[in-house]
């Protein structure tokens, strides 16, 4: 299993733009997403999962991958990140 953390920085939390690019590129990588947000998890590649989820500006995410491309996935969503959020 690869993880990292991530702290939101768009001021707007991760909204419905933002969470559907997530789902979209996460969804290139055949490796099990599960986003943290303390006692919270979601599915990555369920978008109303993620909304439900209500990610404000400032709460520290954990990605978790588990899969063939666990590590190419989470390089390539890591820096994803930091781009739209």
């Amino acid at each position: 299993m690869k993880e990292f953390s991530y702290t939101i920085k768009d001021p707007l939390g991760i909204h419905a733009r933002p969470a559907g690019l997530l789902v979209k590129k996460l969804q290139e990588f055949s490796s099990n997403a599960t986003i943290l947000r303390g006692e919270d998890k979601c599915d990555g590649k369920k978008l109303l999962a993620l909304m439900k989820m209500r990610v404000k500006e400032g709460q520290t995410l954990t990605v978790q991958f588990e899969g063939g491309d666990e590590e190419a996935a989470a390089n390539a969503m890591q820096n994803y990140m930091a781009e739209i959020l």
